[in-house]
């Protein structure tokens, strides 16, 4: 009877060890589960978060209402027609075009109109969007806009930024053209920006030529 009670006594003791090892795999594999989808819930958070201040960031610089354009180069003609451009909205920006050394900072828009051509610059039908492989075509008023290309050098940093991030540019080389001469527009084996604007620049009445700005892309990087 005796050893029959110590069997028993033995075996509810294993069973017991057994029980109490399972429930503690069990409670370390839902912790384990928990701080797993935790991670990764937060994860996702932050990166949410991340892309929507990216958007967001995007959105301020991207704007086409920029509110104080460096106007200082500018013809009155010209600044007569961007005040009067701002009684209409503006589409949103294809992208935001800058040349840090001549404080160039532009939102591009589609198109070559007055309108668009008053308000920002243009970009030229038929040629590579802002953002992607070969030759991105960028119109601008040479008494507004695109003034300050008079000082342009080769070497100067160019950037075009997109919601795919920001494209960064050095000037290759500048050059004066006759108006028929497209092609400067030509597409190109690698990523690219023409800009082009009346030439010269302080001509009275409708300019002759005109003046042709060459950057070519370097490494690219996240916005």
């Amino acid at each position: 009877m005796a050893s029959s009670t110590v069997t028993t006594v033995g075996a509810a003791t294993t069973r017991s060890r057994v029980w109490r090892t399972l429930e503690v795999l069990a409670w370390t594999m839902s912790l384990g589960c928990l701080g797993t989808w935790g991670g990764l819930s937060l994860g996702g958070s932050v990166s949410a978060r991340a892309d929507v201040a990216r958007f967001v960031a995007w959105q301020r610089t991207a704007s086409p209402d920029f509110a104080h354009p460096d106007q200082s180069l500018w013809s009155p003609k010209r600044i007569q027609a961007w005040q009067d451009s701002l009684k209409r909205d503006a589409p949103p920006a294809l992208a935001v075009l800058r040349i840090p050394r001549l404080a160039i900072e532009v939102p591009v828009l589609e198109g070559t109109d007055d309108w668009t051509l008053n308000r920002a610059v243009g970009h030229i039908e038929d040629t590579a969007g802002p953002g992607t492989d070969g030759n991105v075509g960028i119109a601008g008023h040479r008494d507004g806009f695109f003034r300050a290309l008079k000082d342009i050098i080769p070497g100067d940093a160019l950037e075009l930024a997109t919601l795919r991030g920001t494209e960064r540019y050095h000037v290759e080389r500048a050059w004066v053209v006759n108006p028929d001469d497209v092609s400067v527009l030509d597409p190109t084996p690698t990523r690219a920006v023409t800009l082009v604007t009346c030439y010269p620049f302080y001509f009275i009445g409708s300019a002759p030529q005109r003046f042709i700005v060459r950057a070519v892309s370097e490494a690219r990087t996240g916005s």
